[in-house]
């Protein structure tokens, strides 16, 4: 299969505005359709996918399932009105489709035909969280959380209905991961379970297939079906887990098992020999090789994830591409074995990629934009493409490369005559005169002339990236709808540059980082003129919030304001209070009690007495990965030094803010905080 990149003009940003009734602003971002999860059927002619639309006066979203020819047409909503249906799956013989969606309040298995009545075709009594049906339809895997120690389900549902009516509230504890993301750990763990197809259509009990795993399968809290896969025959399952024991907090340890479908053995280790992460397992088509992700340095998460390729008769393990220094994502298999696809950030896009297994000769099949979710047929490729102008969408393009074809509209109804700002890359020569890139976005109304005020963004992670993508968080968007011009940088420490690139950060969070946003900074105001520098405010999130903390002390020269979410204040009580302790201990090459002095190095608290620019803090009380008591510790540094700050607090969010209503009082608080201390 020959491999042809394509390219497709997406934005031009010296182009003349294009006229339009309005700005885009976040009401209109709150309210967009949101399209995920398509899959081919097994005949490669149509599509299914999942739409989240909002329920604005609910304050929440929902979902539904459509579908639509490969070839072209209308798309057709498949699911009902009453169904708030998601995950959907094609049966083995495409007739009809499967998805997730509440029966009596618990999420279940239905399946519905075109034009038919969605049934239930499970009955447990906890809830499916994600599934994957075997390729000949037979065997279900189903991921429920469930009390390890219980013998079925039925055991874990009185537990939970016994801790229900339980007036007393105290959790007792005797090893770390206490809390995880935004939960507090009540003892569950996400498992596997198969169920056979009876002859009635619905499965049946489900059997507990990861006994003795202490673990997560799929992982918590992000972890997804690409965690677990059937093999070809459906006889076999593998999956990802990391084993909990007393080192979950600190350790990134995740192995790749296989275990075989009847339960007649206990799941087997394959990637024992590799003690960082090994993941998301892919069996080929023809059975013979398993090919999953693995990185090489335990305890780092942000590590390359390279592509491996293990023969299941030999156990022997080669890597794929090896001289390809990008870290991949998931994998996808193409119809023929030769070529696996992936979307991974390259360069400030996040384009697809097709690697040609044999040669380990890796192909950009798409230049701009960025790429959610690709399924694969026989002849054609669908993928969901976004970019900084526009929300997904889903398109087609050929096997064997050619022109992309645009298959979906559903935004377009909300965004006529909606405008957004145009974007660009620049490059720069940061710390140590290496080329650093950052890109910038005009306001919506953008004027010839006329000279705007700065949003200057800095990302999170630390290891992530502005992308050319779009966002319904840190959407630029929402500050060029508002007349603001957005600047962000890349830093050493981004993702798509390369790994070297990529670890430079650690323990360095404020040294390289900062010297790239300073050269970043002057090399955008030099480069376009239309930048006021004298009106300028650096807003960020978690690393991004730490970096606004940071500058607040070693460089807050340019800015009128400071916007601090969920950004970390004190980094050695941040090394003791969030919880996934692999991260502050990497990033600072030990514990607190081991590399005291690395953690106060670039310490935010310690310079507090150069505080003086205007701080707006934003905090989730739901939000462990960086506790309240970091953005309360901003804020009251802030008063009790006479600084102009607020703090706005959100009690039922985590480190981001989901909520649609939330969502709109986060934008209208952090612009109206711009508009204030950059006004002329």
């Amino acid at each position: 299969m020959r491999l042809l990149p394509v390219a497709v003009a997406f934005a031009c940003f010296a182009c003349a505005a294009v006229a339009a009734d309005k700005p885009f602003d976040v009401e209109t971002l709150a309210n967009l359709d949101r399209l995920s999860g398509q899959k081919l059927s097994p005949d490669g002619s149509t599509l299914v996918w999942q739409l989240r639309q909002t329920d604005y006066a609910a304050n929440k979203g929902r979902n539904s399932i459509w579908t639509m020819p490969v070839a072209g047409g209308a798309p057709q909503r498949w699911t009902a009105n009453d169904l708030n249906a998601n995950s959907p799956a094609w049966s083995a013989d495409g007739g009809s489709v499967y998805f997730l969606a509440a029966k009596d309040g618990v999420s279940q298995l239905w399946q519905q035909t075109r034009g038919g009545k969605a049934q239930p075709v499970t009955n447990f009594p906890l809830d499916v969280d994600s599934y994957k049906l075997s390729p000949d339809g037979k065997h279900l895997l189903a991921s429920m959380s469930v009390f390890t120690d219980c013998a079925d389900l039925a055991c874990t549902k009185q537990k939970l209905d016994a801790k229900a009516k339980d007036k007393a509230t105290g959790m007792l504890y005797d090893r770390l991961f206490v809390r995880h993301w935004d939960t507090w750990s009540d003892g569950r763990r996400n498992q596997l379970f198969v169920a056979d197809l009876g002859t009635n259509g619905r499965f049946g009990e489900a059997r507990l297939l990861t006994r003795g795993i202490d673990g997560d399968v799929p992982s918590k809290p992000f972890g997804d079906d690409s965690e677990y896969a059937f093999s070809p025959d459906g006889n076999t399952v593998y999956f990802n887990a990391r084993i909990a024991g007393k080192t979950e907090a600190w350790s990134t340890n995740f192995d790749v098992y296989s275990v075989p479908v009847d339960g007649s053995a206990a799941p087997k280790n394959l990637t024992a020999a590799n003690l960082a992460w090994d993941g998301n397992p892919l069996p080929s088509t023809d059975g013979k090789t398993l090919y999953y992700l693995a990185m090489k340095r335990p305890g780092f998460e942000a590590d390359r994830f390279d592509i491996r390729a293990m023969d299941l008769a030999t156990g022997a393990v080669r890597s794929v591409a090896p001289d390809w220094d990008r870290s991949a994502s998931a994998l996808t298999e193409s119809a023929d074995g030769r070529t696996l696809y992936l979307a991974t950030d390259d360069e400030g896009q996040h384009p697809l990629f097709g690697v040609d297994v044999a040669s380990g000769k890796v192909t950009k099949l798409l230049l701009e934009g960025a790429v959610s979710g690709i399924a694969v047929g026989k002849d054609k490729i669908v993928i969901g493409i976004q970019t900084l102008q526009h929300p997904t969408d889903l398109w087609a393009m050929n096997t064997n490369g050619g022109q992309l074809q645009q298959l979906t509209h559903v935004n377009a109804d909300k965004l006529a005559g909606v405008s957004v700002g145009a974007s660009e890359f620049f490059t720069f020569k940061g710390y140590n005169d290496e080329d650093v890139q950052g890109y910038v976005v005009k306001p919506a109304d953008f004027t010839p002339g006329t000279k705007y005020p700065v949003a200057f963004i800095i990302h999170g992670g630390p290891q992530g990236a502005m992308t050319n993508s779009w966002s319904y968080r840190w959407n630029p968007q929402t500050y060029a709808g508002q007349g603001f011009a957005v600047v962000t940088v890349n830093f050493h420490g981004s993702t798509g540059y390369g790994q070297a690139f990529t670890d430079s950060i650690s323990n360095d969070w404020g040294g390289k980082p900062l010297i790239d946003l300073q050269k970043g900074w002057a090399a955008a105001l030099s480069k376009y003129d239309w930048l006021d520098g004298d009106r300028a405010c650096a807003l960020g999130a978690s690393y991004g919030g730490y970096m606004i903390n940071w500058i607040a002390g070693n460089w807050n020269q340019p800015w009128k304001c400071l916007v601090n979410h969920d950004g970390v204040f004190d980094t050695r009580s941040m090394g003791l209070a969030t919880e996934e302790l692999w991260f502050s201990e990497w990033e600072n090459g030990g514990t607190v009690y081991e590399q005291p002095d690395a953690y106060e190095k670039f310490n935010p608290r310690n310079h507090i007495q150069d505080w003086r620019v205007p701080m707006l803090v934003v905090q989730g009380e739901k939000d462990f990965r960086i506790p309240t008591v970091q953005g309360l510790s901003a804020f009251t540094a802030l008063q009790r030094r006479g600084i102009a700050s607020e703090l706005l607090v959100f009690p039922d969010e985590n480190h981001w803010v989901l909520k649609p209503q939330n969502s709109v009082l986060w934008h209208h608080t952090v612009n109206a905080w711009l508009k204030r201390w950059t006004a002329k």
